[in-house]
């Protein structure tokens, strides 16, 4: 069964690079939001499976972003993964607290994307990678 995953980040040619390492590697649908406002009213419409949020978006920061996701009763459980250029320990104890599923360290590796959030999310991608291979 395909994921889908909403990608949360300003700069278009990022969200386009994961939307096609994503789609490419395991066949994931993709949804993009360009800003903390757009992005809370695509998880509460769309219900994706997992959100991706980068933590340094303009006007709604990522933090506020979370925190409306967090609160708003049809995004609360839905597992979100931070996308960061930060990694300090001190900013991992802070993403800890704040109940993400992981950070994934930007810059990044597309062809590894999609490992990484599925071993974040506890996810079992070999039979869509499998299947994947076959087509």
């Amino acid at each position: 069964m395909s994921k889908r995953i909403l990608v949360i980040d300003d700069e278009y040619p990022l969200r386009r690079v994961i939307q096609l390492a994503l789609k490419m590697t395991v066949g994931w649908e993709v949804l993009t939001a360009g800003s903390g406002e757009e992005a809370i009213q695509k998880a509460e419409t769309e219900q994706p499976d997992a959100i991706i949020l980068d933590m340094m978006i303009p006007e709604m920061d990522g933090s506020a972003t979370l925190a409306h996701l967090r609160a708003n009763k049809f995004t609360q459980y839905i597992p979100i993964i931070l996308l960061t250029a930060k990694v300090q320990v001190v900013e991992q104890k802070y993403f800890a607290k704040l109940g993400v599923a992981a950070a994934i360290v930007k810059p990044f590796d597309p062809a590894t994307l999609a490992n990484q959030i599925a071993k974040a999310l506890n996810w079992d991608i070999s039979t869509t990678v499998d299947s994947k291979m076959k087509d």
